[in-house]
């Protein structure tokens, strides 16, 4: 591991909202969030995977427990 930030792509990163993020955060516990919660909570905000999975990197919380590879 280099210990650099995670690159997000700025396809996904440009669609992340304020909104996004602060639900992320509310979710989120100790730094991380499940995959499962990350899911649902992309789903009803109506966004991709890959747009939640953004909003959490551009916080740092790691998205753990990720059976599918979404994130």
């Amino acid at each position: 591991m280099s210990g650099s930030p995670k690159q997000i792509d700025p396809r996904w990163a440009e669609q992340v909202t304020p909104e996004l993020t602060e639900a992320v955060r509310e979710k989120a516990r100790e730094g991380r969030i499940t995959c499962p919660v990350l899911r649902k909570l992309a789903e009803d905000s109506g966004v991709p995977y890959k747009v939640a999975g953004a909003a959490a990197d551009s916080i740092g919380i790691k998205v753990h427990n990720c059976d599918l590879g979404c994130f």
